[in-house]
């Protein structure tokens, strides 16, 4: 058994064993009153008042009804009328790499080939020799003109520090001659199935250019971080999230990172210091082991559980590599491509159906219309073959879809896992990548909805912002990030702000099976709040994503404050 397995059965194990962790010993009962606190509840919308008991909410209601149950001299805490959501559900993070990427270089802001260059001068400036500069998500996009950076832009500042910076879609790298020759790459070398070396047309040399699986072949000369520096990164993720009132996250996990977090969040359950609740996910690859184990999903406890298994059918619509029926509008000789995990032909229909036969949830990237449709063609035949049940597949992100296929989502029971802060974001140039035509039914939030789906909400951090509320905006308001169409790009596929708001709470908890656990403010559930500076239902939508967290509660506990 290989040693990343050894240790993920090992950690299985500790989950089996272990039961959810208090902060410290002085654990307090606590009365949070005088708030607006917007249930999520059908049967009680608004309360004033929660009394906490241990780590689970024990009344909800007026200030009165909570006072004639709560005991003499118990603290309270007067929330002079601010606006209290249930605990936020990111149902899509790379946590652990966003926990790096915040001490890493910053590039998603430079809008120029100077401000990029400069950023490499001053970072290399800092480095140790032999150091590499990592991370970047870098948008060339924004560039004026648009165009795909290149490895003599940052050559002549990084001769002493291999680069490999990602495109913020995480679907395209960019390295140095001296990361080239470390991976031994040259003019000569083939790409990797599902994936492509960009070159010069003129000399043939590599351009600096990595798209998809051969950004692998860099990534695997990169050391791995010590047990130390995960930890920190993945303490300085926890604060982050902790200051945007997040309390639980989905780890979407890189098959070359998901290990490393097993032991990483194992080490911070133990010592108290896991102050969000995380479900990972799991490369589907590794689904023979999970079927060893006999295990069903969801697997662990309160705070730290095995969500499922994450797969991949393609890539993304930025790096031209979201699978499309038809060629893309400025790039015609290409439909995309399939991610490898689709090869052989037919592995990941056997997956997902031998998934299904055991129990286990799957969440599977899926982002051009094709990519879709093949997906959905798949969740179709287990529902033939294996009957009805209780699945609650994921389809990541969504994308990009034939009306066909739309209603779908609902008739199969399938759960579209968005990030609607991509929508805003890929409205600059969507349509110049696959047409108007095709952008009518991207991220179609509304139709999804209207035909039955469920929604469940999320960042995708690092690609976008952890922030739920420039999520919240943006799927109200789909104002591109641009300020063109400022009355929303395809505004028909707006939703508004309750169903926004449900789909970081109730819904993201259905899509990890918690719904009887948090995602509402009721009796019973677990003490996570969000508390806010300002009520969203009574502020314009275009000043929802200005909302700042004034205090976070997990597990009963106050883990943020903002003075």
């Amino acid at each position: 058994m290989s040693k990343s397995r050894v240790s993920f059965f090992l950690f299985v194990v500790y989950l089996a064993l272990i039961s959810s962790p208090i902060f410290g010993d002085d654990m307090t009962d606590l009365v949070l009153f005088n708030g607006s606190f917007w249930t999520v509840n059908p049967a009680q919308p608004w309360a004033e008042a929660v009394m906490i008991k241990g780590n689970k909410l024990f009344a909800v209601g007026s200030l009165e009804e909570i006072r004639k149950c709560a005991p003499k001299g118990i603290p309270e805490i007067d929330l002079k009328g601010r606006f209290v959501l249930p605990g936020l559900i990111d149902c899509h993070t790379h946590f652990l790499n966003g926990g790096f990427a915040l001490s890493s270089i910053q590039l998603r802001d430079t809008k120029t080939r100077r401000e990029f260059v400069d950023r490499f001068e001053s970072k290399a400036k800092v480095a140790e020799k032999g150091e590499w500069i990592l991370n970047g998500n870098w948008d060339h996009e924004q560039f004026d003109p648009p165009e795909l950076p290149k490895k003599e832009w940052i050559d002549g500042s990084t001769p002493d520090n291999p680069v490999f910076v990602r495109r913020y879609d995480l679907h395209i790298g960019l390295v140095n001659s001296l990361a080239l020759k470390i991976a031994g790459i040259t003019k000569d070398t083939l790409p990797p199935k599902g994936g492509e070396i960009l070159k010069d047309p003129m000399t043939g040399e590599p351009t600096g250019i990595l798209r998809e699986t051969a950004m692998d072949l860099v990534t695997n000369h990169i050391p791995e971080p010590s047990l130390k520096e995960n930890l920190r990164a993945a303490e300085a993720a926890l604060r982050h999230a902790a200051e945007y009132g997040v309390t639980s996250v989905h780890d979407m996990s890189y098959p070359s990172s998901f290990n490393t977090s097993f032991k990483v969040y194992q080490d911070l359950f133990k010592a108290g210091k896991l102050t969000a609740r995380l479900s990972l996910y799991v490369p589907i690859s590794e689904i023979d082991l999970l079927l060893r184990l006999k295990m069903e999903s969801p697997f662990g406890n309160e705070f730290l559980k095995i969500g499922g298994l994450k797969g991949f059918v393609d890539g993304g619509l930025g790096a031209t590599t979201a699978y499309f029926f038809e060629p893309y509008s400025d790039a015609p000789s290409t439909c995309g491509l399939l991610n490898p995990q689709m090869f052989p032909e037919g592995i990941m229909e056997e997956r997902i159906l031998k998934a299904d036969r055991a129990g286990l949830q799957v969440a599977v990237h899926a982002i051009g219309d094709k990519a879709n449709s093949l997906l959905l063609d798949i969740f179709e035949k287990a529902v033939e073959q294996n009957g009805p049940k209780d699945r609650r597949w994921r389809i990541e992100h969504a994308q990009h879809l034939r009306p066909a296929d739309i209603g779908r989502f609902g008739s199969l029971g399938v759960i579209a896992s968005v990030q609607p802060y991509h929508a805003i974001d890929d409205a600059r140039w969507a349509e110049k990548r696959i047409g108007k035509e095709r952008c009518r039914t991207t991220y179609a939030f509304h139709s999804l909805l209207a035909q039955g789906a469920r929604l469940a909400l999320g960042s995708d951090w690092i690609v976008a912002p952890l922030n739920p509320m420039t999520g919240i905006y943006a799927a109200v308001t789909r104002a591109p990030l641009d300020g063109k169409s400022p009355g929303g790009w395809y505004p028909e596929e707006k939703i508004s702000l309750e169903e926004a708001i449900k789909g970081y709470t109730i819904g993201a908890a259905f899509a990890e099976f918690s719904e009887n656990l948090k995602g509402s403010i009721e009796k019973g559930k677990l003490a996570d709040l969000v508390v806010l500076d300002q009520n969203l239902f009574k502020i314009a939508p275009d000043k929802i994503k200005d909302v700042k967290v004034k205090m976070t509660i997990v597990n009963g506990e106050i883990i943020y404050q903002r003075h």
